[in-house]
This record gives structure tokens, sequence and C-alpha cells, in this order.
């Protein structure tokens, strides 16, 4: 006999889908088919509520309360970054392996690390920064035309002012 339903409880599942597009219900189904959820009524959800996000991949978070999802975006690093480079959508299906050859702002790499800050493990902000430095490396973009491994490096010998929160 399955639990009883309790109308208060919340639920939290964690999604990874493409901003602005319906998902496959196939790969809904299993995660909120058993809370009572109609796959479908979701991935439309997702879709209006990842819009600005267009052809991305971010991690959706569902809140289920009383059989009604409630969507927020839990943005990464990465996407964040690329959201910051300010690329034109792309079709996921027509251009494959794309490199983010860009250049963002410092001001934004500690605007993206305050974003970041409350899921980071680093100690103080300039941690944080770092981390979202090591991002922009593996993404492929340099920061105010520099690397971002010499970033790293002149955060750390002090010559570049990182303010605290």
């Amino acid at each position: 006999m399955p639990p009883k339903f309790d109308p208060n409880e919340v639920k939290l599942v964690y999604l990874r889908c493409v901003g602005g597009e319906v998902g496959a219900t196939s790969s809904l189904a299993p995660k909120i088919g058993p809370l009572g959820l109609s796959p479908k009524k979701v991935g439309d959800d997702i879709a209006k509520g990842t819009a600005d996000w267009k052809g991305l991949k971010i991690t959706v978070q569902l809140k289920i309360q009383n059989r009604q999802a409630t969507i927020s975006v839990v943005p990464s690093a990465a996407s964040l970054i690329i959201k910051a480079l300010k690329e034109p959508p792309r079709d996921r299906k027509k251009q494959k392996n794309i490199k983010h050859s860009g250049n963002i702002t410092l001001d934004d790499v500690i605007s993206i690390a305050r974003q970041m800050r409350p899921r980071s493990m680093a100690k103080n902000l300039s941690g944080t920064v770092k981390e979202v430095l090591g991002t922009a490396q593996s993404v492929g973009c340099t920061i105010d035309g520099k690397l971002p491994h010499d970033v790293i490096d002149e955060v750390n010998d002090g010559s570049v002012e990182i303010p605290e929160e």
C-alpha cells in the first residue's frame, strides 16, 4: 500500500535541460510521474520558465507541493559565463562543439561569482572568483583580453583586488 498523501510535503526535483525547449517527456516521466504530475504539462512549464536561457543547458529546480510544480532556474557557472558572452542563440542540431572565444570583463566575472557564492565551497569571494575563472578557461573565453589562468595568477599574487562580499 503506498504512503498516505500529504498536501504540505515539499519535494525538490533537479533536472538538466535545454533552455526554451520542451524536453523529451520520456525523460521527465520516471522522475515526476510517481509524484502525480503530468510530464507534458511540466515540460511546457519548463520551456516557458527557461525562455531567456534559449539554447543553453541549465539545471532546473522543480518544487512540487500539493501536486503543483513551480520552476526555478539554478544556473551553473558555465551557463552564466556563456550568457555573459552575449552570443546569439544557436541551433543545437546544426552547430556542434562550438568554441566560445569571446571576451568578458572582470566585473562580469565578479557578478557571476556573487551569484554562485551560496553554492561555492570557497571561504571568501576571491576563491569563488577563481572557481569562475577556471570555468571560463574550460569554456574558452578571455577576461579583459587576457587568458583566465593569467588572471587567476594575478588574483593569487594580489595585483588584482577582489572586493569582499
